[in-house]
Formats: C-alpha cells, sequence, structure tokens
C-alpha cells in the first residue's frame, strides 16, 4: 500500500461560552435559630467575564476596528454571550492597566535608542480634532495620543533623550529632536511629482531624476563598501548643487527648489547609517494606518481614557510584533 495523496477538511466547531456558575446557600440553625450565610465566592466580587473574554474584546475593537455595538453583536451572533457595551467599556477599563505597564516598558527602551523614527495623523477625542502620534526604534514601538500636534509631545515622549538620528517628514514639529535628521524622501518625491505635473518648467523632472538616485542608493547602501559609499554620496551632493541654483521662472519650481534646499542637510543622512536608517518615513506611515482605518470606521473617541488605552495595546502589540508575536497571543499573555 502507497500513499498517494492527503487531503484537508476543516472546520470550527461551534463556539460556545463556559459557565461555572457558583451557588450559595444559608441555612438555619434549629435549636438557636440564628442563620449562618456561606462565604461569598471571589467571582462575586469581580466581572463574571473570563480572561480569553477580555482579549477577544481588546483584539477585535483594536484591531479589526469594531465599535461597541458591532462588538456587542458579534459576542451575541457568534458566541451566544450576551455582552452589553457598558460591560465592554469596563472590561477596557480593568484592562488598560495591564497594558499601560507593558507600554511603560516600551518608552523606556525607546529612551535609550540612537535611531527613532516619528509621524502623526490626525483623530477625533472627545469631539475635538486631536492627533496620534507614534514613535519607534528597532525594538519599540510607542502610539501617544494627544490633543496637540506640537513640538512638546515628541520632548515628553523623549524625556530629555536625543537620539543619533530623528527620522520624520518636514513637518515643524517634527524637527530638532535628534543630533541629526534624515528627512523622508517619499514626501519630497511626492512634492517634485506635483511640480512636474503642473509646473512649467523641467527642473522638478531633474529632480525627480536626482531622487531617484538617491532612492536607488537607498536599497543598496548595506551593500557598498565605506569609501565606495562616500564616493556615491559626494556625487549626489554635488549634483544636487547644481540642482539648488539653477534659476527658474516657474513658481513652483521655485518653491520645490527652496523647500528641498531647506532640507539639503537632512536628505543623505541615511548614507552615513547604512542599513541602520531609511531613507523614507514609510515604516511610521504603515503603523499609523490601523490608527487611519479605526478613525475612519468609529469616528474617534468618545474619551481620552479610551484613546489612551488602545494606544498602550497597539504600543503592547507592535513592539511585539518587531519579534514576530503574535498579536493575540500577546494580548492574552499580558492579561495573564
Amino acid at each position: 500500500m502507497e500513499l498517494i495523496g492527503e487531503y484537508d477538511e476543516i472546520e470550527i466547531p461551534p463556539v460556545k461560552p463556559y459557565v461555572i456558575r457558583h451557588r450559595r446557600f444559608a441555612c438555619r440553625c434549629a435549636h438557636c435559630g440564628s442563620r449562618a450565610k456561606a462565604p461569598a465566592p471571589a467571582i462575586a466580587t469581580t466581572t463574571p467575564f473570563g480572561l480569553r473574554i477580555h482579549a477577544l474584546a481588546v483584539y477585535f475593537k483594536g484591531f479589526q476596528a469594531l465599535s461597541y455595538e458591532r462588538l456587542s453583536g458579534l459576542f451575541r451572533d457568534a458566541f451566544g454571550l450576551v455582552v452589553s457595551e457598558g460591560a465592554l467599556m469596563n472590561m477596557f477599563i480593568r484592562s488598560h492597566i495591564r497594558f499601560k505597564v507593558e507600554a511603560e516598558k516600551a518608552k523606556v527602551v525607546l529612551r535609550a535608542a540612537q535611531i527613532v523614527a516619528s509621524d502623526e495623523t490626525g483623530v477625533r477625542i472627545e469631539g475635538t480634532n486631536s492627533y496620534h502620534w507614534v514613535f519607534h526604534c528597532k525594538d519599540a514601538v510607542v502610539h501617544q495620543p494627544d490633543y496637540s500636534r506640537a513640538a512638546r509631545v515628541a520632548d515628553e515622549m523623549m524625556g530629555g533623550h536625543k537620539p543619533a538620528v530623528w527620522i520624520s517628514d518636514r513637518y515643524s514639529a517634527q524637527q530638532k529632536h535628534g543630533e541629526r535628521h534624515q528627512t523622508c524622501l517619499a514626501h519630497l518625491a511626492r512634492d517634485t511629482a506635483f511640480a512636474f505635473e503642473h509646473g512649467s518648467d523641467d527642473l522638478p523632472f531633474r529632480f525627480r531624476v536626482w531622487l531617484g538616485r538617491a532612492f536607488d542608493l537607498a536599497k543598496e547602501v548595506a551593500t557598498f563598501t565605506a569609501s565606495t559609499l562616500a564616493r556615491k554620496k559626494r556625487e549626489l551632493e554635488g549634483q544636487l548643487t547644481v540642482l539648488l541654483t539653477v534659476t527658474t521662472q516657474c513658481d513652483l519650481a521655485r518653491q520645490l527648489q527652496a523647500k528641498i534646499g531647506r532640507a539639503r542637510s537632512q536628505l543623505l543622512t541615511f548614507c552615513d547609517y547604512p542599513g541602520r536608517v531609511e531613507a523614507t518615513n514609510n515604516t511610521s506611515e504603515r503603523k499609523l494606518r490601523p490608527c487611519v482605518i479605526q478613525r475612519k470606521v468609529t469616528n474617534g473617541y468618545r474619551a481620552m481614557w479610551a484613546a489612551e488605552a488602545e494606544a498602550d495595546v497597539r504600543t503592547t502589540v507592535d513592539t511585539a510584533r518587531l519579534s514576530g508575536a503574535n498579536p493575540f497571543a500577546v494580548i492574552v499573555n499580558a492579561l495573564t
């Protein structure tokens, strides 16, 4: 007999709540008539919902962008478990302290990092226009909601620490937080594409070619010897000098030239940290994308504590993801 094939049939069995009911009795003494009550079980003073129910609620709310109403419906329809919106809110409040502890650990790591990247996006909190910030290094990711988009948020997050390199876009509040800065070349490429499409001069096209060469160098930067990398950097700097001195009558081209000129010292920092500093801030944008989806689906947060709680969950999970951890397993572990 020989095996000629294997075929899997996969199914998920019905998921039902597992309930342990504690009964408490009282009895009356037949001689003296006094009434004796059994002690109340520990469950009588806390929530009836177990750890994995808490974990599922946190996971679906934070990583599948379910609102309170939809999450309550999911528990009812898929698991046969009635959980009110108020009960869900209480689950998040109870769980927050566990994730806050993990988030503080991530902040400690971030405040010792030599290379830090950051970005921010808008979010509604308590009916006002607020911001969701992200800061990350190779060993930690920290999410932080705030009513402000000012540099104060980054200053408070770093706690006085100044990394060797700060990676961000050209937004003013993201400047001067590191000893050196790497400006996101992808942002400048978008500005260049706009000037090229709507302008009347070939200067944006020449900047586009220069940025293409910079991107090509960034892709292979870790493969070059130090001398070859230094030579290629000098060549790009020389070409940039020429482009910044070109005279143009196109307003868009002139504005682009001025913008790139102001960022000149921040364009090729990645060459001095091969393989450690990225030429773009796309990683920060990817880490913010789930937050943007959450904002569009739920329209933000009713209270700051909810935004902070979810940010701490994201901090815990995204930091663990850097080492390949499973998000739901991380949530369960944090609550255990």
